[in-house]
């Protein structure tokens, strides 16, 4: 009887520990995934398809704007010398080297038209451009035995206010921004055709009274 009741507390005693102990935790046998995610819980998503806003620059709302330069004048042609010259008659050439230019025009082909006119400048524009005469109208003007209404150092003086000096003012602004052509060419020479100096150069021909030659 002692012997039965001893073993039946075993058994009882055997059922309770295995019901009450606690289960192993295998540690190495944990995913390793699921380490992973948690570690990176706090990691936010980047979106691939985000486009960066440009940087701007920063600006000083207090500094004053930038001043654009204003635009230069842009002399146009007329469509016909005529209505050039119209256009751009007046009584100071503007500069120095246009002075120059303009007297040239005037003393040399004031009684010539406009044509006539414009052929005469543009040999004075010619020579200062063609490395064999000084390089500016002035010099060109200047230069000895050149033009017979030089003398010394000084320009003659001319009637302001006339019509005649008010179209070779015009003229020679045509001249120098080149808006009509000359119509004898690169001629480097011209003589009045009352005389016959017998220069042996190439003649281009012959406007008004006066014939041109390179």
């Amino acid at each position: 009887m002692f012997v039965t009741l001893r073993s039946t507390f075993m058994v009882i005693a055997a059922l309770s520990a295995s019901s009450v102990a606690p289960a192993q935790v295998n540690v190495a046998a944990q995913p390793a995934a699921e380490s992973a995610t948690i570690e990176g819980t706090n990691a936010l998503p980047v979106d691939m398809t985000h486009t960066p806003l440009p940087a701007q620059e920063a600006t000083d709302p207090l500094a004053p704007e930038a001043e654009q330069a204003p635009d230069e004048e842009q002399i146009k042609p007329g469509a016909t010398l005529a209505e050039t010259v119209a256009n751009l008659r007046g009584t100071d050439p503007g500069s120095r080297e246009l002075e120059c230019l303009a007297v040239g025009i005037y003393y040399e082909a004031k009684s010539e038209s406009l044509a006539g006119q414009l052929a005469v400048g543009h040999v004075i524009a010619n020579r200062a451009e063609s490395g064999r005469f000084p390089s500016s109208y002035c010099g060109v003007l200047f230069q000895r035995s050149q033009f017979s209404f030089i003398r010394g150092r000084s320009l003659p003086s001319v009637p302001r206010a006339s019509r005649d000096w008010q179209d070779a003012v015009a003229i020679a602004r045509i001249v120098d921004q080149e808006l009509h052509p000359s119509p004898m060419g690169k001629a480097l020479f011209f003589h009045a055709r009352r005389v016959s100096p017998g220069w042996k150069l190439t003649r281009l021909g012959t406007l008004g009274n006066h014939v041109f030659y390179r």
